[in-house]
């Protein structure tokens, strides 16, 4: 896909991001710096305009040579371009861009590549002992096809949709194969190859292959330690007018972030002036390890503006990502074209596996009462491990998820991820979450989802990678491997 400008930065804003990168009067390596940092950070896009010089020059309080002087230096270390008569444009050196993804072997390593729990085994043996009974012998006396999914499942869906205060209907409800299938196949039907989608930078690295690979134009706005910029994401919704968002906003992947209600309030209002279909992905909603969980976003929604919301779901965090078992909530009229859309892809769904899910749905609040503490017991014991091995690190703990979003202080996530699997830990660096790619090179995801002693123990390994020293690199210049 060509490369497509993102925008322009204005120089009041750049400014403003600035000063606390490279200080209230920056020399030009200072001022190169602070753009480099911002752009690898994502808070800046690729491909985006930077201000005039002299602009610049005027919002800093510093002289147009010192920033002629740093564009230069960007200019030479390929972190921008420029184009006779339009500008300086933001870019990044040949080598910091990530190569294709590779699924992973099996082998014996730690893996922490998956933000996925283990099945809930008594529950998971419960449910499938009960679907296999009077329910799975009434669905094998039919063909056993069902595009929209069982009318069981739909109707469980839309009850759990009820109680949290989103009324919905089972004809309101589609059941895919986890949320992944969800939101490609609304990114496909509404959507079409060229057209802009506002993503978080960064976020859920599957959808953002999802994008690139439907031929999208990826509009990204940053999601930093201090969460959602509102003004930034609605500047760019208004600017942009991106045909779909999609959306992370409770206990945001990777970071952990939770949307304060009045930016989901702010963004709906905009969404609604802009036209775009919104896709809202809650599959994290119900691991809320600090706070309540979260109301439905479509429930702040006014007349109007529902329509245009669509709620993508699975069981694959709360319950078992092996069963597969995802969904969508929107208007019915939009279910059905999603359903027609679905069946030259497979048809249907599982039966046994969504008779399961019908059973799990039902023990989805014992599940998390047994669950959520385990996942406190073992991000406190990530956090711990992390604190005494690997102290120059920093991160902050988030409300709920299932991963830490850790600052190593250098770009070299994705040299540590390399020499990791040496030493039996499979982690992906920062740039594998990234809308533009290359840039969080100085972040690593790492999740809290597997048993407290081996997140102890790989955070031993990943301080004796350190320790043995890394390898010189330029970038996210390996194979990478799949995430969840």
């Amino acid at each position: 896909m060509a490369a497509d400008p993102q925008g322009i930065l204005g120089p009041r804003r750049l400014a403003g991001l600035l000063t606390a990168t490279a200080g209230e009067r920056p020399g030009y390596r200072a001022l190169a710096h602070g753009v480099r940092t911002l752009l690898l950070d994502g808070r800046i896009a690729l491909r985006t305009r930077l201000p005039a010089e002299r602009e610049l020059a005027t919002a800093l309080g510093i002289s147009r040579a010192t920033v002629t002087a740093a564009y230069d230096l960007l200019r030479t270390d390929g972190f921008a371009h420029s184009r006779r008569g339009s500008g300086t444009w933001t870019a990044l050196p040949e080598g910091r861009r990530p190569s294709s993804v590779a699924f992973a072997d099996a082998d014996d390593v730690i893996d922490l590549a998956l933000a996925a729990p283990y099945a809930p085994h008594g529950a998971l043996a419960d449910a499938l002992a009960a679907a296999t009974g009077a329910a799975m012998a009434r669905h094998a006396a039919s063909a056993g096809y069902h595009p929209y999914g069982l009318p069981e499942l739909r109707a469980a869906v839309a009850e759990r949709f009820t109680r949290r205060g989103l009324p919905t209907l089972p004809e309101q409800i589609l059941i895919t194969s986890g949320a992944q299938q969800a939101v490609s196949l609304t990114l496909d039907l509404l959507a079409r190859p060229g057209d802009r989608v506002l993503v978080e930078n960064p976020s859920y690295a599957n959808v953002l292959d999802a994008v690139r690979r439907g031929g999208l134009r990826a509009t990204p706005v940053p999601v930093t330690d201090e969460g959602w910029d509102a003004e930034v994401a609605e500047s760019t919704l208004r600017q942009s007018a991106p045909r779909l968002a999609y959306l992370v906003p409770d206990f945001h992947n990777p970071t952990g972030r939770l949307m304060p209600e009045e930016q989901r309030l702010r963004l709906l209002g905009t969404v609604r002036r802009t036209g775009t279909w919104l896709i809202v992905d809650e599959t994290l909603t119900d691991i809320a390890l600090d706070v309540p969980p979260p109301v439905p976003f479509a429930s702040l929604a006014g007349h109007g503006v529902g329509e245009q919301v669509v709620t993508v779901g699975s069981l694959s965090k709360t319950h078992w990502g092996g069963l597969r078992i995802g969904w969508v909530r929107a208007g019915s009229q939009l279910i059905t074209e999603l359903a027609t859309h679905r069946v030259p892809t497979d048809i249907a769904g599982s039966v046994l596996d969504q008779l399961v899910a019908v059973e799990l749905i039902e023990r989805t609040d014992a599940v998390l009462a047994e669950r959520l503490p385990l996942l406190r017991s073992q991000r406190t014991a990530l956090a711990a491990a992390l604190a005494e091995q690997l102290p120059d690190w920093r991160w902050q703990l988030p409300p709920g998820g299932l991963c830490l979003w850790v600052d190593l202080g250098a770009p070299v996530s994705s040299a540590l991820a390399a020499a990791a699997l040496d030493h039996g830990v499979r982690i992906e660096g920062g740039a594998r979450f990234g809308a533009d790619p290359g840039t969080h090179e100085h972040r690593l995801r790492i999740p809290y989802a597997l048993p407290a002693d081996q997140c102890v123990e790989a955070v031993g390994r990943l301080a004796s990678t350190l320790a043995a020293g890394l390898p010189a690199t330029s970038g996210d210049n390996r194979r990478r491997h799949w995430v969840a």
